[in-house]
């Protein structure tokens, strides 16, 4: 893509300029995100602020118009395997808005998810996670870079078009889920009570990169089975019943993981433009009872991550599991104790990927408004996954990710963002909905 010049008409100039000049507002809106703990949670963790936050929203874009709907989803129900079973959304509310245009344009999707990873160690902190602090230009706290900064960005494009005036011919479509970093059940609860838009963008850290693919993931677990028995004194054969050592047998298991990975590694059907490929490893791993005991299981978790060229008909990824399952079952099988009592498996939730052609045009629009502000992006991919590809695949708007930051400053301790970044995102956001959305009487 040549690069934008930059602002292509008076009304475009006017949108850049009273953004550069409202930085202050800008940081003010990003500080009252970061204040809010909205920890995502591990399973049994009550709620925690997510409530306030999207009420927090909810009133500011009320406030612009747009018609709001903050919910809680009911529970997820056991055998859909997108999401985890039983997840309850009580105190953790999904919010959409609707900003109606004037007529004659497209929609455009804003997305983000609300909740961040643990900011512990606390102590480790220079400073509060949970009280923003500027620094050298940067804007620290829990969130500030994934990706509370990033959604104070759009909102605060959406505040200013609204005070110049602007009448966008499109509708604007608003969404901030909950649970992006520990299953992705958020976005999908939003999918199904209806959002979606001609295209989307999701403001991850990209660092005004444009992410239009991802990796898919699930994270199965196997149990191995042993058999106890005293650790210091000799015994016979298992088959003459003496024990067995579960922890032991993990070997097989993990020279079967080297050799899938490496395969995959090397097949031409595993090659991306935008994205690693496939992997496999082990993550987790438990065993044992006492320290003078042969181990009677050893449970492990493994990680696994997936291509789109790999999801089948029915939008999953069973064709990889199943390539999984058979070639370490097989692998372990080798052993005598395994071959009669063979690995015990457990699917989790299937984190489907996907993408948007390159040549999509929410592509372009990305990268020229970043352009526009003098951000030179490029269109690639992001190996781990994000709500973009739920919105993709299962709400027909083709989403790519696109933000302000740094990646690797995300889940870090001293989690940070350029505030000159936030401002030339908010920007870009405001070129973007006016150049896709369209602009009443032109």
């Amino acid at each position: 893509m040549d690069v934008d010049p930059g602002p292509s008409s008076l009304l475009e100039e006017r949108v850049v300029t009273a953004i550069v000049e409202s930085e202050a507002e800008l940081v003010r809106l990003a500080s009252d995100l970061i204040g809010f703990d909205t920890t995502a949670r591990n399973p049994g963790d009550p709620p925690r602020e997510e409530a306030r936050l999207q009420e927090y929203l909810r009133a500011r874009l009320d406030a612009v118009g747009a018609d709001t709907d903050l919910w809680e989803p009911g529970p997820t129900g056991r055998g859909d395997r997108f999401v985890p079973d039983d997840l309850d959304f009580l105190g953790r509310p999904q919010l959409a808005a609707r900003l109606a245009g004037h007529g004659g344009g497209r929609s455009l999707l804003l997305n983000g998810h609300i909740d961040a990873v643990s900011h512990e160690p606390i102590e480790q902190w220079s400073s509060h996670p949970l009280k923003a602090e500027i620094r050298d230009g940067e804007l620290y706290g829990r969130g500030a870079c994934d990706m509370k900064g990033g959604i104070a960005s759009m909102l605060h494009a959406l505040e200013t078009l609204r005070r110049l005036g602007v009448r966008l011919g499109g509708d604007v479509v608003w969404c901030t889920n909950t649970d992006e970093e520990s299953s992705g059940a958020g976005s999908y609860a939003c999918v199904r009570h209806g959002v979606k838009a001609d295209a989307g963008l999701c403001a991850e850290p990209t660092g005004f990169d444009v992410w239009l693919a991802c990796r898919g993931g699930v994270n199965p677990h196997i149990t191995i089975d042993g058999r106890p028995g005293h650790s210091e004194i000799t015994h016979p054969h298992w088959q003459a019943g003496g024990p067995v050592n579960a922890i032991e047998r993990y070997g097989l298991v993990l020279d079967a993981i080297r050799t899938i990975r490496e395969d995959w590694r090397t097949r031409p059907d595993h090659l991306h433009p935008y994205l690693s490929p496939p992997d496999i490893l082990t993550t987790v791993i438990r065993g044992g009872e006492w320290m003078v005991t042969y181990p009677s299981s050893c449970e492990i978790t493994l990680s696994v991550q997936y291509l789109p060229g790999s999801v089948d008909a029915a939008g999953t990824g069973q064709a990889v599991f199943d390539e999984v399952e058979r070639r370490i079952n097989a692998a372990a099988a080798s052993d005598s104790w395994l071959a009669e009592h063979p690995l015990r498996w457990d699917w989790p939730c299937d984190i489907v990927p996907a993408e948007v052609p390159d040549d999509h045009p929410v592509v372009a629009l990305a990268l020229g408004a970043a352009a526009t502000v003098g951000r030179t992006g490029v269109a690639t991919g992001m190996d781990s996954w994000h709500d973009a590809a739920v919105y993709t695949r299962r709400a027909d708007t083709p989403t790519v990710s696109f933000g302000p930051g740094d990646l690797r400053k995300a889940h870090t301790i001293d989690e940070s963002v350029p505030v000159s970044d936030l401002v030339d995102f908010s920007a870009a956001v405001a070129l973007a909905l006016v150049r896709w959305c369209g602009v009443a009487g032109g």
